[in-house]
């Protein structure tokens, strides 16, 4: 993980985990990746440092979050629709 990081959280609505997708976007907005949630609404993404959007895919909603991703470090990300 030295020259990556790693981006994980979970997506809940009312306190319980939602299914759907979480996008990572670069900073110029640009798709990168995308994966399921997890049956608890986890996620995780490994990528370069930098400034991301996280966008969750959900039924109903969609939120993006911004975040700053630093070299060997693991960013959490909570979100809730």
């Amino acid at each position: 993980m030295a020259n990556e990081t790693i981006i994980q959280g979970s997506v809940t609505r009312d306190g319980e985990p939602v299914s759907g997708y979480v996008r990572l976007l670069n900073d110029g907005g640009e798709f990168t990746a995308e994966v399921p949630t997890s049956a608890t609404g986890q996620f995780r993404f490994f990528a370069a440092p930098g400034s991301w959007t996280v966008r969750a895919l959900v039924p109903g909603a969609t939120v993006d979050r911004k975040v700053v991703a630093s070299q060997g470090a693991l960013t959490e990300v909570p979100i809730t629709v």
